[in-house]
């Protein structure tokens, strides 16, 4: 038997078993999630009454019967659509003007020197501190709210690529300057692909961060939104329909994550296949 034969056929030999294992993990993982998460909600049941008082948590039945009546409404469905849409949008501007902004200095390093500390003194003024502003700028509607969150999440995502860009290997922009490529060659070839765990790091974050800045800015002044239905709720001392508030908010936080984890796969599996090509080519120019 040739050698190449035995080379070819070895990873098939162990790639089976090695996806049952993978399956076999995740399956587990998901399964004491599920467990952890139930003993959980049946513990509250149980305790909220005997021990625990009912008007301050409430029970996960009567939750539910709250959750029903918020999802079985127009209103309902309203406000959660205006929450997601501030969340959504707010997340997309803050996560484009963060980022470009940090690539932007930490590429052009004299000017990244001159205005880094000044964007760190923006970033200690508190964000509830610039929500008058905001609303006299944009009104008690949406784009107040998408005002707050992006402000908010642009300052995580400028830090996670401007520190980012500081973990370039400086060896391999030298090496590739030697060859002539031009600044926008270094940076598109070599900074870029190596902003990636940064950047995904930055947009974990201001997933749920988004979500938090928009409530908060729906509790402060709105008609409409969860964060709005969350402070009348609160007010008049519901904590059913406080908790069934929450959940919702918890869903659209687990729906952006899991779009984020999807989109980081993505990613990851395309830079994967490159570096595959780009292997295979240097062997076969060998």
């Amino acid at each position: 038997m040739d050698v190449s034969d035995v080379a070819v056929s070895g990873p098939d030999v162990h790639a089976r078993p090695r996806a049952w294992q993978t399956r076999y993990r995740r399956v587990t993982i998901l399964g004491l999630r599920v467990v952890i998460v139930a003993a959980a909600i049946g513990l509250w049941q149980l305790m909220s009454g005997p021990v625990l008082p009912t008007f301050a948590i409430s029970k996960p039945s009567a939750i539910v019967v709250s959750l029903g009546s918020l999802l079985g409404s127009s209103a309902g469905w309203a406000d959660i659509k205006t929450t997601a849409f501030e969340v959504l949008v707010g997340f997309a501007i803050g996560v484009g003007i963060g980022a470009v902004t940090g690539v932007i200095l930490g590429a052009l390093s004299f000017v990244g020197q001159v205005f880094e500390p000044l964007v760190s003194a923006v970033n200690s003024i508190p964000k509830l501190a610039l929500a008058p502003v905001f609303l006299l700028f944009f009104g008690i509607g949406d784009w107040s709210k998408v005002a707050i969150a992006a402000t908010s999440i642009a300052f995580v995502m400028f830090y996670a690529v401007y520190f980012g860009m500081s973990t370039v290997r400086r060896e391999l922009v030298d090496i590739v300057k030697v060859m002539g490529a031009s600044r926008w060659s270094v940076l598109k070839y070599v900074t870029l692909p190596s902003l990636i765990t940064p950047f995904m790091a930055g947009l974990k974050t201001s997933g749920p961060l988004a979500v938090v800045s928009v409530v908060v800015g729906e509790f402060l002044v709105s008609y409409d939104g969860i964060g709005h239905q969350l402070y009348v709720d609160s007010s008049n001392l519901n904590a059913a329909a406080v908790f069934a508030d929450i959940v919702v908010l918890v869903v659209i936080t687990l729906a952006i994550n899991a779009i984020l984890g999807l989109l980081y796969r993505i990613v990851e599996h395309r830079l994967g296949m490159a570096k595959k090509n780009l292997g295979d080519e240097r062997i076969c120019r060998r």
